[in-house]
C-alpha cells in the first residue's frame, strides 16, 4: 500500500513500535541534543535584516571623543546580565544532568565561562541526579559543586557569575539552601555573582514536566515519588520518568519570589520562563515581584529529551515571545539557536539583553574541551562589534527595533 503525500514512514513507525515512537530513539538518550528539527521553517528573528543607516550621529560623537575615526574595534560589549557584570551580552544557558551535559563537558563549560567574564548557568537536577560533590567521590566530576568549583577557579576578576536553577526535584533536594550556605560559593556571594534561577518552564516542552530514561532498577526506587511509564516495551531496559511541571499562577510564582529574595537576600533572582502564550504577563509579574532577571525559551530552545511533536508544534517561537513581550522595565535573556552575531544582535536590537548558548556551547565543548566554546565566543563578539559598528553605534546596549527590517 503506497499513501502519496503522505508521512507513510512516520505512520508505519508508529504501527510498530507504538507509544515508543512518539519520542526521540531511545538509544540517543542522554548521548544526543534535540530540538534542532531543521525541518520546522525558521522564525521571523532569521528572516529580519539588519539595516545600518546612512547618518550617524553617534560614530561623530565616537570620533569627537576619540580624537580620530571610530572602528569595530571601539565598540564596547560589556553589560549587566541580571545584575551580574558582564564581559559579553551572553552567558551560557542552563545544562542539565543528562550524559551529554555532564561529566567534561559541564565541568569544561563551566571553566571556560569562567574565564569569558560571562554568566553560567547550572540546570536542573545535576544535584538531584549526579550529587552536591562533598562526600560522594565517585561523582564528584558531575556533581553540582564540580562545576561551582571549575567556574570559580577560572573566573575573570569581577565579571560573570553562576546561576544555580531549581526545579520542583532540586526543591526537595534543597539545592538553593545547600549551595547559598557552602564555604565554597562564598565568594561568589561576596562579589554579588550568585544567583538562583526559579525555572518555570522551558522552551522543548511547555507545559510538561522533566521527563528523563531510567533503568528499570532506578524505576523501581523512584516508583513513590514520580511517574513511571514503560512505553518502550517489555524488553527495552529503560522506563520514561516524569515529574510534575509545577502549578502556577499570578500570586503563586509572586509569591515564590518573594521567597526567594527573603531567604536568600544577597543572590540575585532569575526566573526562567516557557514560550507561553502569556508570557508577557508572567514577565510582567515576575519583575514586579522583585526578579533581577527573566529568561525566556524560545519553541527553538531547550535541548532535553520531549515528544517530537512538541519539538515541532508546541510553543510560541522566540521571535513572538520578543514581540508580544514588547517594552520592559528589567533584564530579559533570551535563548534558542544561538549559535552566530546576527541572530543575536537582532534579538538584543528586540529588546534582549543578553542571549543565552545551549546547545552551541555543548557543541564547543565536544569538539574542544580546553578551548572550544572560548573560540565559540571569540567569534560572537567579532561578528557583534562588526555588526553593531556597522549599524552606526558604539555600544552594545545601543541597539533598538529600528536597527532590523522585515519583508512585508
Amino acid at each position: 500500500m503506497r499513501a502519496e503525500g503522505f508521512p507513510e514512514a512516520a505512520v508505519r513507525e508508529r504501527a510498530r513500535s507504538g507509544a515508543a515512537a512518539v519520542f526521540p530513539d531511545s538509544d540517543e538518550y542522554g548521548n544526543a541534543l534535540f530540538g534542532d528539527d531543521l525541518s520546522v521553517p525558521a522564525d521571523l528573528i532569521d528572516r529580519l535584516r539588519l539595516v545600518p543607516p546612512v547618518f550617524v550621529p553617534r560614530r561623530l560623537a565616537k570620533l569627537v571623543d576619540l580624537a580620530r575615526e571610530p572602528v569595530y574595534q571601539d565598540v564596547e560589549l560589556e553589560t549587566s546580565v541580571g545584575g551580574l557584570r558582564s564581559a559579553l551580552p551572553l552567558y551560557v544557558s542552563a545544562f542539565g544532568s543528562t550524559v551529554a551535559a555532564s561529566v567534561d563537558h559541564g565541568t569544561a563549560a563551566s571553566r571556560q565561562a569562567g574565564s569569558l567574564g560571562i554568566p553560567l548557568v547550572i540546570g536542573e537536577n545535576v544535584m538531584p541526579v549526579n550529587g552536591y560533590g562533598r562526600l560522594d567521590q565517585d561523582e564528584a566530576e558531575r556533581s553540582l559543586l564540580a562545576r561551582i568549583k571549575a567556574y570559580t577557579a577560572c573566573a575573570l576578576d569581577g565579571y560573570g557569575g553562576v546561576v544555580v536553577q531549581q526545579s520542583t526535584e532540586d526543591a526537595d533536594a534543597e539545592v538553593w539552601n545547600i549551595v547559598y550556605s557552602d564555604p565554597n560559593a562564598q565568594p561568589l556571594l561576596e562579589s554579588g555573582r550568585l544567583a538562583f534561577e526559579l525555572k518555570v518552564g522551558q522552551g522543548a516542552k511547555p507545559g510538561l514536566g522533566g521527563m528523563t530514561l531510567v533503568d528499570r532498577g532506578a524505576a523501581a526506587r523512584l516508583a513513590d515519588a514520580f511517574t513511571l511509564d514503560p512505553v518502550f516495551g517489555a524488553e527495552s531496559g529503560r522506563v520514561l520518568r516524569s515529574s510534575s511541571p509545577g502549578t502556577f499562577t499570578e500570586e503563586i510564582l509572586r509569591q515564590q519570589i518573594r521567597l526567594m529574595r527573603n531567604n536568600f537576600p544577597r543572590a540575585k533572582v532569575w526566573v526562567k520562563l516557557p514560550p507561553a502564550r502569556d508570557v508577557r504577563e508572567a514577565a510582567l509579574v515576575a519583575w514586579d515581584a522583585g526578579a533581577d532577571a527573566v529568561t525566556v525559551d524560545g519553541a527553538e530552545g531547550g535541548t532535553g529529551w520531549a515528544p517530537v511533536s512538541f519539538l515541532r508544534h508546541v510553543g510560541l517561537p522566540l521571535a513572538e515571545c520578543l514581540r508580544r513581550i514588547g517594552d520592559h522595565p528589567s533584564s530579559l535573556l533570551v535563548s534558542g539557536r544561538m549559535w552566530e552575531g546576527t541572530r543575536i544582535a537582532k534579538c538584543l536590537a528586540l529588546g534582549a539583553t543578553a542571549a543565552g548558548l545551549g546547545r552551541s556551547a555543548l557543541i564547543a565543548v565536544d569538539t574542544d574541551p580546553e578551548n572550544g566554546l572560548v573560540n565559540l565566543v571569540e567569534c560572537l563578539s567579532l561578528e557583534l562589534r562588526m555588526l553593531v559598528s556597522a549599524l552606526g553605534k558604539y555600544h552594545i546596549d545601543e541597539l533598538a527595533p529600528d536597527d532590523v527590517w522585515s519583508s512585508p
